[in-house]
């Protein structure tokens, strides 16, 4: 992570408000989160300010969102955040930023879904919606998420030794079976379909013990769905992947759902790898990342294969 020499106050954002959008300058301004790629600024009580502050990949990111989430948002069956305005690099700050409306709920790595049945039942629902071919001229992931798993295979083994050597994974040899069984499963076939392409619990808010909207949409891509049915094992509780494949549609095949295991796999390692960084203090650490992905784990080894479709 590379973070912005420019500090982003308050002030900043409203001055950049009275800039470029005077009308919503005079709304109050209060910090809501520091994420990977962007800082998140409320803005009154519905609206929310993000401005890139760490990676250079985050302009592109934003403008992904701009382009596309506002044709998309209107099928979706959760809240997603809208853009409503973009900001333009300025002498104030050097970097596109945008208005998008606010998502209520709180980060699902605190506060994780504890209904099974109406998670499982959401996420399906919004995955069926979302999951539709992309048009020509949608973005392609620069990092090849939602592509072939084995062109991930040193990444995997590199994360997953990585965990193990610092005493992280209990069973890494059930792991690597998991991974090698989701890379020897037939590739794609289908056409690219619209991807989130970020779902981790920290992309997802809930409320009341179920999700409440989904968030963070600058990997937004087209890919093979897997690489985001592999949320089934990453956001929901024990035991509740089976009805999230029951209700998700089209029903995926038994090779879908082994990509996913994979992909969940490598979430979940890299998850625990943030987690740990946290504790010790590390830049880009984030504590709350690791218990997600211990848990993904867990599920993943007990049941080493998918059932057929």
């Amino acid at each position: 992570m590379t973070h912005t020499e420019i500090e982003i106050t308050a002030e900043l954002v409203r001055e950049l408000l009275q800039e470029q959008h005077p009308d919503l300058a005079d709304r109050p301004v209060r910090l809501g989160a520091r994420g990977w790629d962007n800082q998140l600024w409320r803005l009154g009580d519905d609206l929310a300010v993000r401005l890139p502050w760490a990676t250079e990949s985050a302009d592109v990111l934003l403008h992904n969102e701009h382009t596309w989430l506002p044709s998309l948002a209107p099928h979706l069956p959760l809240p997603i955040p809208v853009p409503q305005r973009l900001g333009h690099p300025s002498e104030r700050f050097p970097r596109p930023w945008i208005v998008t409306t606010w998502v209520r709920g709180e980060p699902a790595d605190r506060a994780p879904v504890t209904d099974a049945e109406a998670s499982a039942d959401a996420l399906a629902a919004f995955l069926t919606a979302l999951h539709r071919p992309a048009p020509e001229g949608a973005p392609v992931s620069r990092s090849r998420r939602g592509g072939p798993l084995a062109d991930h295979c040193e990444g995997f083994a590199r994360q997953l030794g990585s965990a193990t050597d610092m005493g992280l994974i209990p069973d890494p040899e059930a792991v690597r079976a998991v991974w090698e069984d989701a890379v020897a499963a037939p590739e794609w076939a289908g056409p690219p379909l619209w991807l989130h392409a970020d779902l981790h619990p920290a992309n997802v808010v809930t409320a009341h013990g179920a999700f409440s909207g989904v968030i963070d949409f600058g990997d937004l891509c087209a890919g093979d769905p897997a690489y985001d049915l592999s949320a089934a094992w990453l956001l929901l509780p024990d035991g509740a992947a089976d009805r999230f494949f029951a209700a998700y549609e089209p029903s995926p095949d038994a090779a879908t759902r082994r990509r996913a295991r994979g992909w969940a796999a490598a979430k979940a390692i890299a998850g625990i790898l943030i987690g740990e960084a946290g504790l010790q203090g590390r830049p880009g650490g984030k504590p709350t990342w690791g218990p997600p992905g211990h848990a993904t784990l867990a599920r993943l080894v007990a049941r080493p294969t998918s059932p057929p479709s």
